[in-house]
């Protein structure tokens, strides 16, 4: 079964076109990850996805519906590439909130606390977070109700290389569709299976992982084999 998928879809800003017919699909329970260059239309795509802007042309449906609905809200989490929680709210109550809004039990909270490091925090408002630790709980706000269906737009900016670990780990163990956005290989190939490769808001290529790293020449990295895609597109 398909849980995201589009079709043809064209999306302008003014005279810029963000998107042009881009079409692709990812099966229920799939880890893809989305790569282009600056610009490609990657953060436009995942905005759509989560029903944040409209495509001017094509088809969007989330385990066929259509984005934004209250139906897909329920089982979607988003984290934009810029995310920010309520910045007067403490962590806790950041937490507290998205969970009475999500139905979630409040025994859920502590567990988000717990699993990404934010207990000693649960006192402070989000505004006087580092960005670090502001990121940290943009993701416990995110898969607080475990979501079936995740859109990640570079979720691990800001992090240090230990609670990059932690984040990985902590995604790895989730059963979830994810879509990850991101300009790192190497998040890509440690959370996902399968790669879309985007330029100027069109697909160019579609396979996974190991298909990508099978068209590296002797000694080409797989970064240098995306890398040379994306200058060949």
């Amino acid at each position: 079964m398909e849980c995201i998928s589009l079709r043809n879809v064209v999306k302008r800003f003014g005279s810029i076109i963000a998107l042009n017919n881009l079409s692709f699909t990812i099966p229920c329970d799939g880890r893809f990850a989305l790569l282009g260059p600056n610009g490609a239309g990657k953060s436009t795509t995942m905005k759509i996805l989560a029903g944040l802007l409209k495509p001017d042309y094509g088809e969007v449906e989330i385990m066929g519906m259509k984005p934004g609905t209250k139906e897909v809200k329920r089982f979607l989490g988003y984290l934009p590439e810029d995310p920010m929680p309520y910045r007067i709210l403490t962590v806790r109550e950041n937490l507290e909130y998205i969970a009475s809004l999500r139905g979630v039990k409040k025994e859920r909270v502590d567990e988000m606390l717990d699993l990404l490091d934010l207990r000693q925090y649960e006192r402070v408002q989000a505004g006087k977070l580092s960005r670090g630790n502001q990121q940290k709980l943009s993701l416990a706000l995110i898969l607080i109700h475990n979501p079936k269906i995740i859109l990640l737009d570079e979720p691990l900016n800001y992090l240090d290389i230990p609670t990059q670990e932690k984040v990985i780990n902590v995604l790895r163990d989730m059963k979830s569709t994810f879509l990850i956005s991101t300009h790192i290989m190497s998040i890509a190939t440690r959370l996902t299976d399968h790669v879309i490769i985007i330029s100027r808001g069109t697909v160019i290529w579609q396979g996974s992982i190991d298909e990508l790293r099978a068209l590296g020449r002797e000694d080409e990295t797989i970064e240098s084999v995306v890398a040379r895609m994306m200058r060949n597109a």
